[in-house]
């Protein structure tokens, strides 16, 4: 299955990003999650995540599961 296109999708950048864009940005479509880097504004590659996996990805980091570096 081809992942959706995101070119009309609402991207959300992430609270912990600083002024030099240095972070990532993600976005829903039709029950997928693209992550992007926001210093490609928009022109680079989108990892995506079907709903399970990211919704557990998100649990995981919520529940401390994953260390700070």
């Amino acid at each position: 299955m081809a992942a959706p296109a995101f070119t009309s999708a609402h991207w959300r950048k992430s609270t912990y990003s600083n002024e030099a864009n240095a972070c990532v940005e993600v976005a829903s479509a039709l029950g997928t999650t693209g992550v992007r880097d926001s210093k490609q504004c928009g022109r680079g590659p989108i990892l995506t995540f079907d709903q399970e996996l990211w919704n557990g990805f998100i649990g995981g980091l919520k529940a401390g599961r994953f260390g700070r570096s």
